[in-house]
């Protein structure tokens, strides 16, 4: 994983790069979702107001950005 800022732009700019902040989480959840199913470990999300816990191989990686 690469910590460094892509562009040299001011920070100041960069938050007020709404789509630049969103690729960067999206990013951020693939690569999460990604190792939890490369390590076999469940995730839990929120459905009708309930925790549930979905399988490894359950996890969807959806398309990246």
């Amino acid at each position: 994983m690469n910590d460094k800022p892509r562009s040299s732009a001011p920070l100041s700019e960069r938050l007020r790069d709404i789509k630049l902040i969103e690729s960067a989480l999206v990013r951020a959840v693939q690569q999460a979702l990604l190792r939890h199913k490369q390590a076999g470990n469940p995730i839990a999300t929120s459905q009708d107001g309930q925790v549930i816990w979905i399988a490894p191989e359950n996890i969807h990686l959806g398309p990246e950005r």
